[in-house]
């Protein structure tokens, strides 16, 4: 089960606010997460208190964001076990909510792993549902731990591919905050940039089709105070002509062993830009998006979403005439398919550097891709 409520769009909380958070009401745990659907217009909160309700907002993008995926998958299964709920189908059901963020399934492994091995141990329910918590909480400051910890690599990184600072940076879809225990990957960096004063641009790709650009990283970035402009996708070819982009930032949903990067549809088409332009291409992502069990981009699953994304706008809160509450205005005439993968893959050799909690990796190969997981303690997929 679900339940809203909302807060006033006048509530000034600081950027680094929690995504989810795990609370203990009298009638009993939830999982609260702020309805990332409903940003940036106001800040409403989902309720969940059953795995069910945490599937539908990992699917409806409610909750989103390759490292927080892992977090509340984790948190999912010890709200499943703490409420008495089929531990084994609750597993089952977050694991295959989005299929190519595999940091979803390494934090449902994680907690459910730490749930049966009390169980096998000889330890009752209850202890269980403790240990699966406890898994949680451990990944979700894990999460935050390595956030820091990748803000500080890339930035290094960024002063050393281009010194003396004045960075103009562009991004894609939304890696801040709103997607980590901490501040996120590829946006902490360009963050970290700006608290030194090294960021002279931050370049914002709406990110089609859910425009998770636009909504969450441009609401972070204002937040932030950061100097940061808005574009099109399809504009970010013209910024690259006239040398106005020095570095690209993206984050990451799945990193195959070759290297291969999955990650928000349109981020290939910067890497080729990027490319032709000499300009950097930088992934930044934890350990726990490199999957050792995917061998190449061709292997990795597309999650592709509903059409209608695409051929209506959606304005769940602002009345517009001739649409319902919740509907969508069409764009595009009636019966039109439309191709929307979540995702697309890039292919290492047009990645510059993968920067992780554990180092940087460049170039990126599957030998020092296997060397990054074999000394991180974090790669628990089994």
């Amino acid at each position: 089960m679900a339940d809203q409520y909302a807060h006033s769009g006048d509530d000034k909380r600081p950027t680094g606010m929690p995504a989810l958070r795990w609370e203990e009401p009298p009638e009993g745990p939830v999982l609260v997460l702020l309805d990332q659907t409903r940003l940036p217009a106001e800040e409403v909160e989902l309720v969940c208190t059953d795995a069910p309700a945490l599937v539908e907002a990992i699917r409806s993008l409610a909750v989103r964001g390759a490292p927080l995926l892992g977090i509340a998958g984790a948190y999912g299964v010890a709200l499943a076990a703490v409420r008495g709920y089929d531990v084994d189908d609750a597993a089952a059901a977050l694991e295959g909510a989005r299929p190519t963020a595999v940091n979803l399934a390494v934090g449902v492994r994680r907690a459910h792993s730490a749930y049966r091995a009390v169980l096998d141990g000889g330890g009752d329910p209850r202890q269980a549902a403790g240990a699966a918590l406890a898994a949680a909480r451990t990944l979700h400051r894990e999460d935050a731990e390595a956030s820091a910890t990748m803000a500080r690599h890339g930035l290094a990184l960024l002063d050393e591919l281009l010194p003396g600072g004045g960075h103009r940076i562009l991004t894609h879809c939304n890696t801040g905050s709103l997607v980590s225990g901490g501040e996120g990957t590829a946006f902490a960096v360009a963050l970290a940039a700006h608290r030194a004063g090294r960021l002279r641009r931050l370049w914002v790709d709406e990110t089609r089709p859910l425009l998770q650009g636009a909504r969450l990283t441009a609401y972070e970035a204002a937040r932030s105070g950061m100097a940061y402009t808005l574009l099109t996708d399809n504009a970010a070819g013209s910024l690259f002509a006239a040398g106005e982009v020095d570095a690209v930032l993206i984050g990451a949903d799945r990193i195959a062993a070759d290297g291969s990067v999955a990650n928000k549809v349109g981020s290939y088409p910067l890497a080729v830009l990027a490319r032709y332009h000499h300009v950097p291409f930088i992934v930044v992502a934890p350990v726990t998006t490199v999957d050792p069990r995917t061998p190449d981009g061709a292997s990795i699953e597309v999650e592709q979403r509903p059409g209608h994304e695409v051929t209506e706008i959606t304005a769940p809160q602002v009345p517009v005439a001739g649409a319902e509450a919740g509907g969508g205005i069409p764009v595009a005439p009636l019966g039109t398919t439309a191709y929307n993968p979540a995702f697309d893959v890039t292919p290492p050799e047009l990645v510059t550097a993968v920067v992780t909690e554990e180092g940087v990796v460049s170039p990126v190969t599957t030998e020092a891709l296997a060397a990054l997981c074999a000394r991180s303690r974090q790669v628990t997929i089994s």
